[in-house]
Formats: C-alpha cells, sequence, structure tokens
C-alpha cells in the first residue's frame, strides 16, 4: 500500500532539515535552525482569519552553544526515529518518544517537555502535522454519533465504512488519532449541523434522548478539553461538508475557553491553527443570563474562577459584545453552573426546550 501523502511530505520536508545541517557541517559552518520565537509578543491574534498565529518574528537554533547544539543532537535522532516509523508503517506515542531517547546517549531528552516541544518545532518548520510523523497523543480519543458515514482505513490496510448511528454502541464512533483525508473520508450524511458537547454525561443524555435524529445533526463529544484530532475534525466537518458548528458547554471561564479552543485556536497550537481552529463555531452553551433567566442551580465562583474570567475580557477571543456582557455579569453575580443543571427541570428539558431555544438564536437553523 503506497505511503499516504501527509507521511511523504513529511519525510521529504525532514530530509531538508537534515540536508540542512549536513550540508553546514561539511562546509565546515555551524549549523542552525530558524524558527519563530515562542514568546507570548510573537504570538497574534489574527483578526482576519480569526485564529491565534506566530508573528515574523523568529530566532535560530544554533550549534554554536552546547545547549543548541544538543537540541541540533536530539532533532537528527527525532529525524531518523520518524523516518524508521513511516518505513514500518508504526506509530509513537510523545510519551514512547521520550523514553526511547533513553538509548540515544547525550542526544536523550532531559523530560518530556523537552522532546514535546521537539514535536511541535517540526510541526512549525515543516508545516506538517504531528499526526504526519506517526506521533500520537497519549489520551482516548472523543466520540461521534449521527447520521455520518465515514470510509476509514484499518490496521489491516483495508477500507470499511462506518455510519455513526448505525454501526456503533452507545457510546458512538471514537474518533482516531489521524483524521485527515487519507486515513478518514466522508462519505455521506444527512446532518444540518454538527453540536459539539463538553461532558460525557451530557453526551450520553442527547444520545438517549435521540436529539441526533430529531434535529437531524452530528454529536461530538469534546470531552473536556477537545484533543487535536476532535478540533481537527470538527473543522473537516465544517469546511468540506460546510456543516455549521455549535458548541454546548458548561457555564464557566474554563468551558468559556473550550469554546475558544474551537472556535480561534489555542496560544499553545498557534502555529496549526489553521488546520484546528473553527472560527464560524457558534455558543450555545450555558451563559451566565441563562443562569439567571432558566434559574438553574449554581455554585460560588472561586477566585481561581474569578481571575480567569478577568484575564478574558482582555482576550482578543472574547472582544465582543457579546462575550464581555456575560463575562461582566457572572463576575456580577459570583455564579457558574453546568450542563446537567437543567436537569432541574427533567430529563427532557435539555432537548426539548433548551437547545431548541438556543439554536432558535443562532444562524445555525436558519
Amino acid at each position: 500500500m503506497s505511503e499516504p501523502k501527509g507521511s511523504e511530505k513529511a519525510i521529504a520536508e525532514l530530509y531538508e532539515i537534515a540536508s540542512q545541517i549536513y550540508t553546514a557541517l561539511e562546509k565546515g559552518q555551524i549549523p542552525k535552525m530558524t524558527l519563530p520565537l515562542r514568546t507570548k509578543a510573537n504570538i497574534k491574534f489574527d483578526t482576519r482569519s480569526a485564529v491565534w498565529k506566530y508573528g515574523k518574528l523568529t530566532g535560530a537554533r544554533s550549534a554554536k552553544k552546547l545547549k543548541g547544539a544538543l537540541m541540533l543532537l536530539r532533532t537528527m535522532y527525532v529525524l531518523d526515529f520518524i523516518r524508521e516509523m513511516i518505513d514500518q508503517t508504526k506509530s509513537s506515542t510523545l510519551r514512547e518518544m521520550y523514553y526511547i531517547s533513553e538509548g540515544w546517549d547525550m542526544g536523550k531528552f532531559g523530560s518530556q517537555d523537552e522532546s514535546n516541544l521537539l514535536a511541535e518545532d517540526l510541526e512549525i518548520v515543516t508545516r506538517c502535522l504531528r499526526e504526519d510523523f506517526k506521533l500520537r497523543p497519549e489520551e482516548s480519543g472523543a466520540s461521534v454519533m449521527g447520521n455520518i458515514t465515514f470510509e476509514e482505513i484499518t490496521r489491516n490496510g483495508e477500507r470499511r465504512r462506518i455510519n455513526c448511528a448505525d454501526d456503533v454502541g452507545d457510546a458512538g464512533y471514537t474518533i482516531p488519532y489521524n483524521v485527515e483525508s487519507d486515513k478518514v473520508k466522508f462519505v455521506d450524511h444527512d446532518a444540518k449541523f454538527v453540536l459539539a458537547i463538553e461532558t460525557g454525561g451530557m453526551f450520553d443524555r442527547l444520545i438517549e434522548n435521540g436529539f441526533d435524529d430529531d434535529a437531524d445533526c452530528i454529536l461530538v463529544h469534546l470531552k473536556g478539553q477537545p484533543s487535536r484530532s476532535t478540533r481537527r475534525l470538527l473543522k473537516r466537518l465544517n469546511e468540506e461538508l460546510k456543516l455549521p458548528v455549535a458548541t454546548f458547554t458548561d457555564g464557566d471561564p474554563w468551558s468559556f475557553r473550550i469554546h475558544a479552543s474551537v472556535a480561534y485556536g489555542a496560544i499553545k497550537t498557534a502555529h496549526i491553527s489553521e488546520f484546528l481552529a473553527t472560527p464560524t463555531a457558534e455558543f450555545v452553551g450555558i451563559t451566565a443570563s441563562d443562569i439567571e433567566n432558566y434559574e438553574l442551580p449554581t455554585d460560588k465562583l472561586t477566585p481561581r474562577d474569578i481571575g480567569a474570567l478577568n484575564a478574558e475580557l482582555s482576550d482578543p477571543r472574547f472582544n465582543d459584545e457579546f462575550w464581555k456582557n456575560e463575562i461582566e455579569l457572572m463576575l456580577k453575580t459570583g455564579k457558574k453552573a453546568e450542563q446537567q443543571a437543567l436537569a432541574k427541570y427533567g430529563l427532557d428539558y435539555v432537548t426539548d426546550t433548551y437547545l431548541p431555544e438556543k439554536l432558535a438564536e443562532t444562524s445555525i437553523l436558519h
């Protein structure tokens, strides 16, 4: 079976890095690798594309100093490790790569943070995703439920079709770590929109209530702060199938940030925001206004919650009238609420009343 296009591009780009370092050594020059600076000052919110991006400031990782020389040595080991995995059609977790480096003598990493950062560096330099490098995260995938059919490559290299309503159990279809089109293809669907849900309990509630059928939607469990593969799948569903996306979360500052990471990206993944963010995603989660209007059970904001809300007031991702009003109201009332607080009115209330009312306020069903 031929190598996927993503991995072919990754191999070519990684060979180019190795070639530049080798050429410098052959010419008696000090090898270096140029990277965007990983400073807060060099990460900008691009208002035109509505995602986080690196600026134009760059720095050089040079072998002139011992620390730089060690990182370039580790880079060469990692390049060879990735090439070997692609050749052997294997993959590795980021944690496994860290432990494998124990056999690299002076090239071993001092901590997993170092190996994780190097994987991100390679994404930045090559403009490839780490999934193209066969590097995968530790966390298990989130889930999908709804009438959409995927075609994916099995572990035996065969293609199989899976309908995310008829061919799965109550837990839904598990999102793999690599959801690129050469691994997961969209075959057909009859959905009107995608609803991304923060908690497992609410995801299960909507499935049990048949909300995916009744509302003609695809349910995606975010599993808290969503993984890269979950955000990438949401973006593909939005861009390729033209399906609007809505996020349904708890009503607290951390859940607001979950929406922001889906819609606009996160500082940590600024180098690949264009692959992960869905700027048109709309928020239908619990707001401070909902807490008052629906008279929901609440918890008191903690000092950490208050600090997070105040920080969001200066976060460009929340720089519009809706978010400023909701954040200020939450600070004023000092209250937060969970999605499950809607159960105050019964197990069907969220699907019969709350979500239909919230969705009606958006552009999603119009």
